[in-house]
């Protein structure tokens, strides 16, 4: 099949632009420290130059393979673009603004007034880098809205972070140890040392909050509290928890609930307790 002029022109046109790439490589070259990489020689060129005519006459193939490449649509698709679409959307359902979790009890480990209405439920990993993001955000807001709002802290130790399952229980050794205000001082330290934290260096942290290390280590290396630590994990999971941090925000009159997920900023924290309880 004899190539046409017009064929003919755009190859000479090729010729000439990879001729002016030779030459601009071997200019680069002289401005570098680094040197790039040599240019091509004639023989690539040359084999360059097969490929390129080769591909006049695989055209459709070419277009084809760049199209998948690309996300394009293929021609069926194209034709159908609300199938698509709605296929797309069946594929991800909506996330529910309510999530049903255990009601918040004083028995667990509470921040704030105990007459509170409103109680953001966090279920946390204290790895977790977005959840040491959000903490002095969650602490800000609890001090602002002082009275209206509390605090219950439910761990959820995600199975990829090393650290979290026993930083966790050693947060509970503390609690054991010195009640829930120790509980408290123990999360804040924790997530002010990590992420360099060690899991060695744990019993020295619990004497800065003034626990008896050799208890506390006791209670620790003996898995004393793994279990607690687990239930609320499964808590959490059956409740439809599925990262960390995941903010619930209970109404404790009416028991209605608000989903708040991620470590968004303070402004939204504050946006989504404002409009929970004004429709409360």
């Amino acid at each position: 099949m004899a190539l046409k002029n017009k064929d003919i022109e755009s190859l000479q046109s090729v010729t000439s632009l990879l001729k002016s790439i030779d030459e601009r490589l071997e200019e680069l070259n002289d401005k570098f420290e680094t040197p790039l990489p040599p240019p091509p020689q004639k023989s690539s060129n040359i084999l360059i130059f097969l490929l390129i005519v080769m591909s006049f006459f695989s055209g459709s193939l070419f277009l084809k393979v760049r199209g998948y490449q690309s996300g394009t649509p293929t021609t069926q698709d194209a034709q159908n673009p609300t199938t698509q679409g709605q296929d797309q959307q069946a594929a991800v359902p909506e996330r529910s603004t309510e999530l049903k979790i255990a009601k918040p009890s004083t028995d667990e480990h509470w921040r704030g007034s105990q007459d509170a209405r409103y109680v953001w439920v966090e279920y946390s990993d204290l790895e977790c880098p977005f959840c040491k993001r959000i903490h002095p955000d969650m602490q800000k807001i609890l001090s602002e809205n002082e009275g209206k709002l509390a605090w219950v802290f439910r761990h959820f130790p995600l199975t990829f972070h090393p650290k979290a399952q026993k930083s966790a229980e050693a947060v509970e050794c503390a609690a054991e140890q010195g009640g829930n205000e120790t509980f408290w001082k123990m999360v804040d330290a924790v997530y002010e040392k990590m992420p360099d934290l060690e899991l060695l260096q744990l019993p020295s942290l619990a004497t800065e909050v003034g626990l008896n290390e050799t208890t506390f280590k006791d209670c620790l290396d003996g898995g004393k509290q793994e279990k607690k630590v687990k239930d609320q994990q499964a808590e959490g999971t059956q409740a439809g928890v599925q990262a960390t941090p995941t903010g619930v925000i209970y109404d404790m009159q009416t028991g209605k609930t608000k989903l708040v997920e991620g470590a968004v900023p303070y402004e939204t924290l504050k946006t989504e307790l404002d409009n929970f309880m004004k429709e409360g």
